[in-house]
């Protein structure tokens, strides 16, 4: 009753646990920037102004929390995004997404590398461009955005047409909107093609950047009754006498899921998701390798939607565990073995499809979780096989083979089909032997077949 209990309360507690990560609403707090003496004296509304960060990789969550609070600026009539970066790059459908987002808002953006000793690099570079205002604090950098091919976060030479192609792509892109910002198109496109990266002086003497500021309070008095041309061709003046700074973080759910779409950890989901079942099927009855290998693999399934999969790189793992398993069935010596952990590492550095970025499965990752698991499902899969030839050691069927002794004749002179007994594995049972044959008491036997509760035996030969 007590584990019953214990069970019970344990399962609701994951229950609770799991509905405050998914239901979780977002934390926000609230500053007012220091009012100027001009905005002291006016009698104007405060402006509502958002804020949201960009801290880490680019990637698919990241983005949606993004492109979300874009929205729900629009929605509380806010008179200012800003977003602040730091950022070394990430994948490039993501980047996408939030600029998109970022040239469609109605409500004005400013983007801001902050703080002090931050970056916009790669991917951050242009999101940085394309926004309405472009700042940076001192100290801060930018750039460096030049599309690389990567596998496991090690750069590869690629065909020399399809690098012009990703290069051409990538300029043409970061044209399209900074010529409309008024920024300085040359310059920018350096940063692709040659790799180029920019101080925050040089930023902003380039006409890359609009401002340069110790401070979001600075940054927003700079910004206040400032004109700026909208990505529509519109004019639009910033009031910001009284700044009322609105923070939206992410949610409990969003901060969970930035870590499952991670590279390194969707691959060790998926993994771990593959290793629980695999030996939940070849040893049932365990439950919780079976558990834990659901939760992750549906985890890991969640992720791949949203990442950019190569289907070449889930192959060479499916490929990987077959020859896992005919390295367990046959002795190839360890070669299928390596094979298959040659297959395997190859398939998680290829798992992640993203050309204009490097973000993917690391090397050593793939390495530290592909060889123990190349283990444990060889050594699991011996022991199955094993198994199979091993002498059944519980119930009727372990009498099989044992030997006995016979406490009552078996058959007789008179009638040879009578039964008598022996004891066999320390209990007495009712046997029978072969028609016509006769087993005298006290001689040994051995047990050939269980029918119900009588035992087939036939006699020992004993030598004189």
């Amino acid at each position: 009753m007590f584990l019953r209990s214990l069970r019970t309360f344990l399962l609701s507690l994951c229950a609770a646990a799991l509905s405050s990560i998914l239901l979780a609403s977002p934390v926000t707090a609230q500053t007012i920037a220091p009012p100027s003496p001009a905005s002291t004296a006016s009698t104007a509304s405060p402006a509502n102004i958002v804020e949201l960060r960009i801290d880490g990789e680019i990637e698919p969550i990241l983005a949606g929390y993004i492109v979300h609070g874009i929205e729900q600026a629009e929605t509380d009539h806010a008179s200012l995004i800003l977003i602040t970066i730091d950022t070394p790059g990430g994948l490039d459908t993501s980047m996408r997404a939030i600029i998109q987002a970022i040239l469609r808002s109605p409500v004005p953006v400013a983007t801001y590398v902050y703080p002090t000793g931050s970056r916009a690099a790669s991917a951050g570079f242009y999101i940085l461009l394309s926004a309405d205002i472009a700042a940076m604090s001192p100290g801060t950098e930018t750039g460096a955005a030049s599309p690389i091919m990567e596998i496991g976060g090690q750069p590869v030479q690629i065909d020399e047409t399809l690098r012009k192609k990703i290069l051409n792509d990538a300029t043409a892109y970061l044209r399209s909107y900074t010529s409309k910002r008024g920024r300085n198109v040359e310059l920018a496109t350096t940063a692709v093609t040659d790799a180029k990266a920019f101080s925050d002086k040089e930023a902003l003497d380039g006409k890359l950047i609009d401002i340069v500021t110790a401070s979001k309070e600075d940054l927003l008095a700079q910004l206040n009754g400032r004109t700026i041309t909208r990505f529509d061709g519109t004019k639009t003046t910033l009031a910001l006498a009284r700044p009322v700074v609105t923070l939206r973080e992410m949610t409990g759910r969003e901060k969970f899921l930035t870590r499952i779409v991670q590279p390194d950890a969707f691959f060790i989901l998926l993994i771990l998701g593959v290793l629980g079942l695999y030996v939940e099927f070849t040893h049932p009855g365990a439950f919780a390798p079976g558990v834990i290998g659901g939760i992750a693999l549906v985890l890991a399934l969640f992720a791949m939607h949203l990442l950019p999969i190569n289907f070449a790189g889930v192959l060479l793992i499916v490929l990987a565990m077959t020859l896992f398993i005919l390295e367990a069935k046959f002795p190839t010596h360890g070669v299928l073995g390596v094979g298959g952990v040659v297959a395997m590492v190859l398939g998680a550095l290829f798992l992640i499809r993203s050309p204009m970025t490097g973000m993917g499965v690391q090397l050593w990752t793939a390495l530290s979780v592909v060889i123990p698991f190349a283990i444990i499902v060889i050594i699991l899969m011996r022991l199955v096989l094993r198994s199979r030839t091993w002498k059944v050691s519980t119930g009727k069927e372990e009498l099989i083979g044992e030997v006995g002794e016979v406490r009552q004749a078996l058959g007789s002179q008179q009638n040879p089909d009578d039964m008598g007994s022996v004891f066999v594995h320390g209990e007495l049972w009712r046997a029978a032997t072969r028609p016509g044959e006769n087993i005298p008491e006290g001689s040994r036997v051995r047990v050939k077949k269980v029918n119900g509760l009588t035992l087939e035996v036939e006699r020992l030969e004993t030598r004189s």
